[in-house]
């Protein structure tokens, strides 16, 4: 039998798949406008829990 001397490293990517596109979405949302948006939620939940 050949005798294999060669090393094998695992995969770099480690199982994990990426995909790149250059596809961008007409709808774009900023982190602030997130924050703004999450702090509008709380604020209509607190009003309606004090309105019961």
């Amino acid at each position: 039998m050949g005798r294999n001397d060669k090393i094998r490293m695992p995969s770099s990517g480690a199982g994990i798949t990426q995909f790149f596109d250059d596809y961008k979405s007409k709808i774009t949302f900023q982190p602030i406008h997130i924050v703004i948006f999450a702090i509008v939620v709380i604020l209509i939940e607190i009003l309606l829990w004090l309105s019961l």
